[in-house]
């Protein structure tokens, strides 16, 4: 049967046209080339090939030929009689049909209304224009049939509807929700149509686990949850988390990082230094050696948890700032330099 079209979108050979939209949205964002740029050969491949499966499947004609005769049948086997809608060309032996994939980006562009959705500049700053909550009427209110995609035309063939743009807004996270984790509760209004295509404004409340150890720039999206319009499917709504500045800690990467005055004194004779942690225990780190500019202290497993290890932790690191006297009298000189000249 050569390349199994089924397997490739992960759905079973009863899906519907709604599994298969489902499954070529996950696996195309998944795979875009624009998303896979250190592997960008594999993704084009993969990418190429769930774009063709989809194109086949979504197809009803060429999903009857294909489930009866395989992609041989599809790419230039006998066809079944009376098969039509495909290019046909006569030879000495029988008649033959081709099909030919379109170009994998085009069918991206007319399933999401934009051939690389990732990183749209123009869309970042729209959540903050709403002062009722992070998603308002505001955030939509650009987005009409009038303005989005033209260039896309007023429809999409194959009865696939173009798609808004996803629509990102910031996801302000303290560095504590972001060592623990939370669960934010998140207001939305936004339009849908009624049975009879009228418009009318719905408040949801969205809810976003916030994962122990995610990092700013994660993206939590809420499938489809911007406005209704007609002949467009709904916006994507993006929540990207962003970090706010913490007192104590700073985060760098999967090590939290504190910055520790000390005098010259308990640089050279050592010192015991106190912390609160993240999640509210007392920890007392003692530092017994020499403390040279520079120098870090690393308490292990006691910074950031790593999403994709349970149970394991960055570091802590302690740097130090030390403060040297501006002066010292001409008995604190002698004294200093009989000690170290004893040494």
């Amino acid at each position: 049967m050569g390349v199994d079209y089924y397997g490739v979108l992960k759905v079973s050979k009863n899906a519907t046209e709604d599994d298969l939209k489902k499954a070529y949205r996950k696996l195309a964002m998944k795979w875009h080339p624009d998303k896979n740029p250190n592997n960008k050969k594999e993704a084009e491949a993969k990418f190429k090939q769930i774009s063709e499966a989809y194109e086949v499947l979504s197809d009803p004609q060429k999903r009857a030929i294909y489930d009866q005769y395989g992609e041989e049948g599809l790419k230039g086997q006998v066809p079944p009689p009376g098969a039509g809608g495909f290019n046909f060309a006569n030879g000495d032996g029988p008649t033959v049909f081709k099909f030919n994939p379109r170009n994998a980006e085009d069918i991206f562009a007319e399933f999401f209304g934009a051939s690389s959705p990732f990183g749209m500049g123009g869309l970042g700053g729209m959540g903050s224009r709403s002062s009722r909550s992070p998603f308002g009427d505001s955030m939509f209110g650009a987005f009409g049939p009038d303005t989005m995609f033209r260039s896309f035309g007023e429809s999409a063939p194959s009865g696939v509807p173009k798609k808004a743009a996803p629509v990102e807004s910031k996801l302000q996270c303290t560095l504590e929700e972001l060592y623990c984790g939370s669960t934010r509760k998140m207001k939305i209004s936004r339009n849908v149509m009624d049975a009879s295509g009228k418009s009318m404004p719905v408040d949801e409340i969205l809810t976003i686990n916030v994962k122990p150890g995610w990092k700013k720039g994660t993206k939590i999206t809420f499938a489809e949850k911007g406005n209704e319009q007609l002949n467009m499917a709904p916006a994507d709504l993006v929540f990207v988390v962003d970090e706010k500045p913490h007192d104590v800690y700073k985060r760098d990467g999967n090590d939290l990082v504190v910055t520790h005055k000390i005098s010259l004194a308990e640089a050279l004779i050592g010192t015991t230094i106190s912390l609160t942690t993240l999640d509210g225990r007392s920890l007392t780190i003692p530092v017994n050696e020499v403390i040279s500019p520079g120098y870090e202290k690393v308490v292990a497993r006691e910074g950031m948890p790593i999403p994709k290890e349970p149970g394991k932790k960055g570091n802590l690191r302690i740097k130090f700032d030390i403060k040297f006297p501006s002066r010292l009298t001409s008995e604190q000189k002698a004294g200093v330099k009989r000690l170290f000249s004893a040494g």
